[in-house]
């Protein structure tokens, strides 16, 4: 018996080693291993394997307003998944700014779907960190486990070690470089990525998995997230075009007839959608990626985006029930590559999705009344702000480049692989002189970003953006969209 014991464990040592010197994963070690002796039963998943860790999960929906609808839904319906995926409400951490489930525009109050005929998924959401308590800092202060340095909230944080797992989604609006949040000041791509190297130098995790939903969500990690830190990124777009926006009002399919606003995300239904029909046990981060790209590419249509994957692209051939866990209704689904879920309709760039939902709602108001004269204002407003911001901008370029150079400074686009600025306080400290002259970017004027980061690339300082915006910007509409409070400066 000894014998057939050692000569076991030789051959599976030995094939181990194959595997690590062919780059190969043809055995897993050591819980298949262990299978392989009867000593302990799979059928419970990581229950009895200390080796697996505790699952842990960060999801943040980063907008506020009723024409957002879409990102506190997905994040809800992110939730429902990882939550009858085995995960305990101990260690999914949520922040949003709950303000879409007792809008006064829901015509459901009280639910949230993220599909024409999807159920609510609000109920049984944890409420960490809402209103004025999702911030940059508290996200940060979550994700490295540091209480003290917290404001507001549960006070949850993840308390993660070093065989633990951790899954981060995150959904708004975004610009090269930036991500929004609901509150002063939004997050930028650099200090995201040093936090995420913290986290690593801390030694607080085996793996972390990054999904990402907005417009050139790329931006965040290309050039900046290094290879190394067992941490594995996917991202809604590419570091230069927009995400989009699905099940939205004129769409097929759209949303139920009441609904006057986009349901979800493309990019972030497709993994979901994907996540409740398999057997996570079974599927790969890999394989959801190639899956949710070719869906959200959109059979490469005018209305789609291309995913991508950053850092160490070595940790995609695990499984996803690291991260998720699995629905054990799901037990005998099988992965299938080939499936409707690739099949989608026409969908809404993220940043015109706030316009399509003022326009509907002005057309079935009724005539004359207050609710048909709101939508107007609001439409009239939204336009006013973006072309403000996009003739300012354009009008800073002229003035500190020259009418000709100008716009060529603003519109380049740096090779492949390279953050989108040098200098991030440069960055910072423009935006902030812009804000401080033309008003808050705001979830749209998030699109310049780029051509502010040129700006810093091409040397020039505080006090000349600072002039040149003066100049630009002799004032500014009053409206919401140009409050300060809704924009980068800290």
């Amino acid at each position: 018996m000894m014998f057939w014991f050692a000569a076991g464990a030789s051959f599976l040592l030995a094939l181990s080693i194959l595997a690590v010197a062919d780059g190969r994963n043809l055995i897993k070690l050591p819980s298949e291993a262990r299978q392989f002796f009867g000593l302990f039963d799979d059928s419970n998943g990581d229950a009895n394997d200390d080796t697996v860790g505790t699952k842990w999960a960060v999801l943040l929906a980063g907008s506020t307003g009723y024409w957002n609808y879409r990102h506190q839904a997905d994040l809800c319906h992110a939730y429902q998944i990882l939550k009858r995926g085995g995960l305990k409400d101990e260690n999914i951490i949520i922040f949003m700014y709950d303000d879409i489930a007792y809008n006064e525009e829901n015509p459901r109050p009280g639910v949230i779907i993220n599909s024409p005929h999807g159920e609510d998924v609000y109920k049984g959401v944890p409420k960490d960190y809402v209103g004025d308590d999702v911030t940059v800092n508290n996200f940060f202060a979550v994700i490295l486990g540091n209480r003290t340095a917290l404001t507001g909230g549960s006070r949850k944080v993840v308390h993660s070690g070093p065989n633990d797992h951790i899954f981060i989604y995150y959904a708004d609006h975004g610009g090269p470089g930036v991500l929004g949040m609901p509150t002063n000041p939004y997050l930028y791509a650099n200090d995201l990525v040093d936090v995420l190297k913290k986290k690593h130098a801390s030694g607080t995790y085996k793996s972390l998995v990054f999904y990402l939903e907005a417009c050139e969500s790329g931006s965040i990690f290309e050039g900046l997230l290094p290879e190394g830190l067992n941490i594995y990124a996917t991202t809604a777009s590419n570091s230069e075009e927009s995400s989009w926006g699905t099940y939205c009002p004129g769409d097929n399919p759209g949303p139920p007839p009441e609904y006057e606003t986009c349901l979800g995300d493309l990019y972030s239904v497709a993994w979901m959608e994907d996540s409740e029909i398999h057997n996570l046990q079974k599927e790969t981060l890999r394989q959801q990626y190639q899956l949710v790209r070719r869906r959200t590419a959109n059979q490469n249509s005018y209305y789609g985006s291309h995913v991508m994957q950053y850092g160490d692209l070595k940790l995609s051939m695990e499984n996803l029930f690291l991260y998720m866990g699995t629905n054990p209704a799901n037990d005998n689904h099988s992965f299938v590559d080939n499936n409707a879920l690739y099949l989608s309709s026409k969908a809404v760039n993220q940043r015109d999705a706030d316009l399509l939902h003022f326009w509907h709602k002005f057309l079935k108001a009724p005539e004359g009344s207050v609710r048909k004269f709101e939508a107007q204002k609001q439409l009239a407003n939204a336009m006013a702000h973006r072309t403000h911001i996009d003739s300012s901008i354009k009008l800073v370029g002229k003035l500190l480049f020259g009418i000709k150079k100008g716009p060529e400074v603003l519109k380049t686009i740096r090779p492949t692989g390279q953050p989108i600025v040098d200098d991030w306080d440069c960055l910072k400290s423009l935006v902030r002189s812009f804000e401080t002259h033309c008003g808050s970017l705001s979830q749209y004027g998030m699109k310049h970003m780029r051509s502010i980061a040129n700006i810093c690339n091409a040397g020039i300082k505080q006090e000349q953006m600072a002039e040149a915006s003066a100049q630009a910007c002799a004032s500014f509409p009053s409206s919401s969209w140009s409050s300060l409070y809704r924009g980068f400066s800290a």
